[in-house]
């Protein structure tokens, strides 16, 4: 069956992770074996509450959902930036707990694909369900290795130090120097734990020292040592 998704959304979950080269059938075989449904959002609103239990994962098909929790001031701080074809929660709803931590929210209108993961706890015999539960472990084993990603950021002491690390992670995720990041200054900020206000001052020295180049939330590196 096809759940309710259309041809654009079966096209994006045959780039994701997850379902990457899975068609027809087999696709849809898949679907119901996460128990796939879609659901829409606007901007502003929450797919997830802090305290709340998380019972399924999600896989965006369109615009952008941020994760994000607050520190012991009350700033946001956001752990991840998902955008189509990436998945979010698939952790948090594959160890069940009672209360998470983050909070989910619609960046921008979005379409989701919220998932369970019921089928990956049963451990299926079938050649098909096993290929998909060593699908899910990838996934969570690589969001694992993103999260050290963010340490690395987050463990700097100064901003030009985040920045450097941030902007090399940048590179090697997008495989060039050149690249669009996919928020406005206020969540670059946020994601590198400072303030808009700081952040701009120090894009704007780098820029004089040629170290990069940027226009809106395009950017070219130059000079940027890691």
């Amino acid at each position: 069956m096809d759940r309710g998704f259309t041809e654009r959304d079966r096209e994006i979950l045959k780039k994701s992770e997850l379902f990457a080269g899975l068609s027809g059938e087999r696709l849809a075989a898949s679907l119901d074996f996460f128990e796939a449904s879609p659901a829409r959002y606007g901007k502003g609103e929450f797919l997830h509450r802090v305290g709340s239990r998380l019972t399924r994962f999600g896989l965006v098909l369109s615009g952008r959902v941020q994760v994000h929790m607050d520190d012991f001031e009350g700033n946001r701080i956001i752990m991840a930036n998902v955008t189509p074809g990436m998945t979010f929660g698939e952790s948090l709803c594959f160890l069940g707990t009672e209360e998470e931590p983050v909070t989910i929210s619609a960046a921008e209108d979005v379409k989701v694909a919220w998932l369970r993961a019921e089928g990956v706890r049963r451990m299926p015999g079938n050649a098909g369900d096993h290929e998909l539960v060593l699908r899910f472990i990838r996934l969570v084993t690589g969001r694992a290795l993103a999260m050290n990603d963010r340490i690395q950021i987050l463990s700097k002491r100064s901003l030009r130090d985040k920045l450097v690390v941030f902007f090399s992670q940048c590179a090697h995720q997008y495989g060039s120097s050149s690249f669009a990041l996919p928020f406005n200054r206020n969540d670059m900020a946020s994601y590198l734990g400072t303030n808009r206000s700081a952040l701009s001052r120090e894009l704007s020295r780098m820029q004089k020292e040629g170290i990069l180049r940027y226009e809106k939330n395009h950017f070219w590196l130059s000079g940027l040592k890691g």
